[in-house]
């Protein structure tokens, strides 16, 4: 969750700072990330499978979480992008594994409901806000995206062949992807830097790890524990940056961790 919150804080510094635009920034995202985790599957003299129906859903659902994700930040609040984010994430996720079998208990649940009130009660836009229709709409699409990318790693064989292999998939989707959307390049040495920085360690490493800790949670407990994302980020700003801490953001946090510890265990008879 830390490598997550990191990819989001580099993600805004390098595309609100005017250093790359989001579209060139999610493709060096990618190629970056590609580029490192087939190099270390290379060195461990591993395997990756690239044509198989769970690869396609992988790499397709990774290039529809990224290209949304950068995109949808043009016209929309950070607060309101993270909290339609993971709110979808958490509905398509918990959706989805009821569809096939395995609903949530009522346990997970609550504790789902109560750490997303506890991010609502943070990230809630002002009154008389606006929310862009067309970034909410993409935020939506990656949250989708994102949930399913989620799934398909709970039946990962080989957290770092699969994450290498949908990498790989996704590059050429996210370039056509970003080529037909965006008509806006911006680059420069410093957002480069960032974009590989995001790709090569807080993208590429941490969704390795996130794939090897999947198969180990519930769908349920995966979803919700994600909520912690934007706290973990505005609570590094806070640390690292000077900003101030409010009230409102450690009461949030509490509701986050304590719905996130409800879901996450089972109690004592």
């Amino acid at each position: 969750m830390v490598a997550f919150a990191s990819n989001s804080i580099l993600n805004r510094f390098a595309v609100d700072s005017g250093s790359i635009d989001p579209g060139s920034f999610a493709i060096v995202r990618v190629l970056a990330g590609a580029v490192t985790l087939v190099l270390l599957v290379l060195l461990r003299r591993g395997q990756m499978e690239f044509f198989s129906g769970r690869r396609l859903t992988g790499g397709g659902a990774l290039s529809l979480y990224l290209v949304g994700f950068s995109l949808a930040y043009l016209t929309l609040d950070a607060g309101v992008g993270a909290l339609i984010l993971f709110g979808v994430v958490q509905m398509t996720m918990f959706a989805v594994t009821a569809l096939t079998g395995t609903p949530p208990t009522a346990r997970q649940l609550t504790g789902a409901g109560v750490a997303f009130a506890g991010l609502s009660w943070v990230l809630w836009p002002s009154e008389g806000a606006l929310v862009d229709l067309s970034g909410a709409a993409l935020m939506t699409a990656a949250g989708v995206g994102w949930g399913f990318y989620t799934l398909v790693g709970r039946q990962e064989q080989d957290a770092l062949s699969g994450t290498a292999a949908n990498f790989v998939v996704a590059l050429p989707l996210t370039l056509a992807c970003i080529l037909v959307i965006s008509d806006v390049w911006t680059l420069s040495a410093k957002g480069i830097a960032l974009a590989i920085l995001s790709g090569a360690v807080t993208s590429g490493l941490g969704y390795a790890l996130w794939y090897r800790v999947l198969p180990h949670l519930a769908a349920a407990v995966a979803g919700t524990v994600q909520l912690s994302v934007p706290i973990i980020a505005l609570l590094s700003g806070a640390l690292l940056l000077g900003e101030a801490l409010s009230f409102d953001l450690l009461l949030g946090a509490m509701l986050v961790l304590g719905g996130i510890a409800l879901a996450s265990t089972k109690p004592k008879r």
